[in-house]
């Protein structure tokens, strides 16, 4: 076999980062989640009644337009059976109400016939209902099932608010306020979905399961053994919630950087009587448009912006791939993230007293709400400085000490908190409620955290940190060898997580979890030399093949064997091969989701990581077999 130039791929790459690099050090490379957001920023910009935002509405409509499919649906993923019920309700819905489309146009005709081919308005999932109703397609349930009061219960009683995740409370929060005033604005242009509904009578039933009645018993119970009148408790719970999320707006406005909570925010904020107009809602909305990307020349609303997740995870490939720490592209990286390290206390504290700030989050703007992931990537990215530079040797020490408060009683890490035990929430009348609101150990936070601490720490595998993290991911191993993956997609990653992890830990190559895991990533390799995972494995909690090589799956699967392997057996060699070949490959593989953060709902294509995971893997390869 003719030697593989895996240093001009190298190169390419490294060429490309550099390149795109921008002024303040960071990489700004989308974060893409399909046109879920694209579609809510129309409903929004169009429920205020904006009037200088024509063509950003214009050009979000046009790329809506660009994603729907032949039989009028659209899907959160290519290879997505049929299409999605909710999404393309959604699409549907912003593309009326954006004034420039009747329901006459043979586009949104398709889409209408889809959407009752498959079940009608009634069947969309609670979050697209909830929208629907704050903006008047849709009725209120007469009792919705959680009740604002929660927001009182002590952390002592079995369930409360901060037994949620972070990412489910600052959802949450606003659709408690908007359930308990039931509130809904229409406008003069608000369009009339009614046609969209197969059945009408079952607009108040939101198909809340059976199970939901025990868990409301508990929390009324609980409500019951607060002390106040009930009228006094409800506006004490009303107004803590208000607390929580004004407490917890960013400097550019929006309510910890999500989208969603953001525009959850501002309908909450006019259920309380706040005037469009007031200044809490104009900063959310520029916020909200401040995040806007452009992506094959039209606007997409990101979800959030990722920033420092790229920055730390490029700067360390480069550091990896040959590029010296003091090179100024790493150096404006290195500042970049010094500068966005938190400082401030966030509701990681409240199951974390010992804790002090350190951490770092994931977007540009993000500093109360950091995560296990960007603060490892960030200090990877710093290593090489801590030595020479005592600005960066507080940081890392900083940094350090609230990873190893964070650590799990089970000996794993979570994404943003710590100890989050709530067998409850399968009970919660939610689809998907696992991933928005329950924040447990998973295989690809605690693998990655650690081949941090084997590859950048003295820290040996006889200590206890290390001893209890390896335990967790042994025990964790699905019968087939592989890991399952929180935020990736999803087997492919968490196995890749977990291998490198323990690698870097010092455990052998010929323990039985590592050959297991090998024997099962060679046995899913392509015939092209690739590997390729779809988004259905992640509803299906089973590996579902993709049909075909992604770059990034490729990356991943190819460094658990150039991690593990002695020599550079045959699917190695064809895998390199393939990334080689690939490397400006543009298709529909290049643009699929590797990231997840609800299954079935919402998913994530990261721009940047079909540069980063294959120059990880090219330079590992190098570094170790030339």
């Amino acid at each position: 076999m003719a030697r593989i130039p895996v240093n001009q791929g190298i190169q390419e790459i490294i060429d490309k980062l550099k390149y795109d690099q921008t002024f303040n050090g960071s990489w700004n490379y989308p974060f893409e989640t399909g046109v879920l957001t694209d579609a809510y920023m129309i409903v929004l910009l169009r429920t205020l009644e904006i009037e200088d935002k024509e063509e950003l509405i214009q050009g979000l409509t046009s790329r809506i337009l660009s994603r729907q499919e032949d039989n009028g649906a659209w899907k959160l993923f290519h290879d997505e059976p049929n299409g999605n019920l909710a999404l393309s309700v959604e699409s549907y819905y912003a593309l009326l109400y954006s004034g420039y489309f009747p329901k006459t146009d043979t586009r949104l005709r398709a889409a209408r016939k889809f959407i009752l081919a498959n079940g009608g308005m009634e069947k969309v999932n609670i979050y697209t209902k909830i929208m629907l109703a704050i903006t008047g397609q849709y009725k209120w349930p007469t009792m919705f099932p959680v009740p604002v009061e929660m927001m009182l219960l002590p952390l002592s009683f079995p369930i409360n608010f901060y037994q949620t995740s972070v990412y489910g409370r600052t959802n949450l929060a606003p659709i408690l306020i908007l359930a308990e005033n039931k509130f809904s604005k229409k406008t003069a242009l608000s369009p009339d979905l009614s046609d969209l509904f197969t059945n009408r009578a079952e607009e108040e039933n939101w198909e809340f399961p059976a199970e939901w009645r025990s868990l409301f018993s508990t929390i009324e119970e609980g409500i019951k053994s607060l002390i106040g009148l009930p009228s006094q408790l409800h506006s004490m719970a009303m107004e803590r919630t208000k607390s929580y999320m004004l407490d917890r707006i960013e400097p550019d406005g929006t309510f910890y950087s999500y989208f969603s909570s953001t525009f959850l925010m501002v309908f909450a904020l006019l259920s309380l009587g706040y005037s469009r107009n007031d200044t809490l809602i104009s900063n959310a909305l520029d916020g909200l448009i401040s995040m806007k990307t452009t992506i094959h020349g039209l606007p997409h609303m990101q979800y959030t912006t990722a920033n420092v997740w790229n920055t730390s995870l490029i700067s360390t490939a480069l550091q990896l791939a040959g590029v010296p720490s003091d090179d100024p592209v790493i150096q404006k990286a290195n500042r970049y993230l010094l500068d966005r390290q938190h400082h401030k206390f966030g509701d990681w504290a409240v199951h974390n007293p010992n804790g002090r700030p350190g951490g770092w989050g994931f977007s540009d703007v993000n500093t109360m709400n950091p995560d296990i992931d960007d603060t490892t990537a960030s200090l990877r990215s710093i290593a090489e400085q801590v030595s020479i530079n005592s600005d960066f040797r507080g940081a890392w020490d900083q940094g350090l000490f609230w990873l190893f408060t964070m650590q799990n009683d089970d000996g794993g890490w979570a994404s943003f908190e710590k100890n989050i035990k709530n067998p409850w929430v399968s009970l919660l009348p939610i689809e998907k409620a696992e991933f928005m609101f329950s924040d447990p150990t998973s295989a690809d936070l605690t693998g990655r955290t650690l081949e941090f601490l084997g590859n950048y720490t003295n820290l040996s595998q006889n200590q206890r940190t290390v001893k209890q993290a390896v335990k967790w991911i042994l025990n964790n191993q699905k019968k087939d060898g592989s890991w399952y993956s929180r935020w990736g997609i999803c087997y492919i990653n968490g196995t890749w997580a977990a291998v490198t992890g323990l690698a870097a830990v010092g455990t052998r190559a010929t323990h039985p979890s590592i050959q297991s895991a090998v024997r099962w990533i060679k046995s899913i390799q392509n015939s092209d030399g690739g590997w390729g995972e779809s988004c259905l494995s992640d509803s299906q909690k089973e590996y579902v093949p993709l049909g075909a090589s992604t770059l990034t799956d490729t990356a991943w699967a190819l460094d658990i064997l150039i991690t593990i392997e002695e020599q550079p057996g045959e699917e190695i060699q064809k895998g390199v091969a393939y990334l080689l070949r690939s490397i400006e490959k543009e298709d529909w593989t290049t643009d699929y989701p590797k990231g997840q953060a609800m299954a079935a709902t919402f998913y994530i294509h990261y721009h940047s990581y079909r540069y980063i995971f294959p120059l990880i893997a090219l330079a590992h390869y190098h570094n170790k077999f030339e």
